[in-house]
């Protein structure tokens, strides 16, 4: 039996970010400035972009080269989830450790196949307090990396997982993370590299086969910060 396992990994930092931004079946919407969690004090008064924007600053077809082709987007499939041997994605809630029902607020995705191929890459967006950004990203693989084995049961079916720390790109943006998931089901494996970057309070996360994760990296930082300079246009010069 053949499992959809690279969709499921692609899931599962979407829905994980949610986390500290709101709870399950539950979209919150963050006002544009908002106290520090780690200061108390008010946070600076950059723009937020919202999802329509943040979407104009996703690699296209253009962006990434030939061979390379848009996936439509799936819409959202809500399954029994059960982790196993991992106390702290339990604590983060089942459903979302492989692409549940919550959303950060402010996000934009693009998902791409390679060359006719299994090869996969998918973007992500999103735009948050700067705090709030940090301290999701953070806890997600700190749990993720904290289990290097552990067992996903989605409707039914087991996955095994096996995750990695890996040493993220330096240089790039503020913060970075990176790692490496296997995922097993079925007698077929795959293998996904994310790695995550926050720029201000912009965070992009790629993930998928990588090879291509490596390639693009730069360039999707590059577009990704480009909205950053729009952002400060149309707020008469407001720095985030």
């Amino acid at each position: 039996m053949r499992v959809r396992v690279a969709t499921t990994i692609l899931g599962i930092t979407a829905s994980l970010l949610a986390v500290p931004a709101c709870s399950a079946h539950t979209t919150v919407s963050e006002p544009t400035t908002a106290p520090s969690a780690r200061t108390g004090k008010p946070a600076s008064n950059a723009t937020l972009l919202s999802s329509a924007a943040l979407k104009t600053h996703l690699l296209d077809e253009n962006d990434l080269g030939s061979g390379y082709l848009r996936k439509p987007e799936r819409p959202a499939q809500h399954e029994d989830v059960t982790v196993v041997g991992c106390a702290a994605l339990n604590e983060l809630g089942g459903d979302a450790a492989i692409g549940g029902s919550l959303s950060f607020p402010r996000k934009a995705t693009a998902s791409f196949t390679y060359g006719g191929s299994s090869s996969e890459i998918s973007e992500e967006l999103y735009s948050g307090h700067e705090d709030t950004v940090s301290d999701g990203i953070s806890q997600i693989f700190e749990a993720m990396t904290g289990c290097p084995i552990y067992q996903v049961v989605a409707g039914g079916t087991p996955i095994d997982m096996a995750s990695q720390r890996l040493t993220p790109p330096r240089g790039l943006g503020d913060e970075q993370w990176s790692q490496l998931l296997t995922a097993s089901a079925g007698g077929q494996s795959t293998v996904v590299k994310q790695t995550a970057v926050r720029a201000g309070s912009l965070l992009l996360v790629l993930s998928g086969s990588p090879a291509l994760v490596d390639r693009h990296i730069d360039k999707a930082l590059d577009k990704a910060m480009a909205s950053r300079a729009w952002s400060c246009a149309v707020c008469g010069g407001v720095s985030s």
